[in-house]
């Protein structure tokens, strides 16, 4: 998995390529602590580039979740690739997550 950040507007946009699972959440688990910790309270994960996500991955994204809504945040997902997006509705976490499909409908 590679890791990517940058700002658009007041959201913090994290492109995610590649794969995200076992081998590798630790990374982004450390990462959205140190940007959800160090003040960041509008968060966009953006999947485009995201083949695969493994329930590790599903862990790391709602603890994030929780961390920055109890801070008073905000923490989107967009532009999930079919086969992502049915892995979180198998999990019930559409319900959970504000899913957009586009960054700039995210970052809105």
């Amino acid at each position: 998995m590679e890791l990517k950040e940058f700002k658009k507007g007041n959201f913090l946009v994290i492109n995610l390529t590649g794969r995200l699972d076992t081998s590798n959440y630790g990374e982004l688990e450390k990462k959205l602590i140190e940007f959800i910790d160090g003040g960041e309270k509008e968060i966009v994960v953006d999947f485009s580039d995201l083949v695969y996500i493994s329930s590790s991955g599903l862990r790391v994204l709602l603890m994030a979740l929780k961390k920055i809504t109890a801070s008073g945040g905000k923490f989107h997902l967009c532009s999930l690739k079919e086969n992502i997006m049915e892995i979180f509705e198998i999990a019930g976490f559409t319900s959970i997550f504000s899913i957009f499909n586009t960054l700039d409908e995210a970052a809105k």
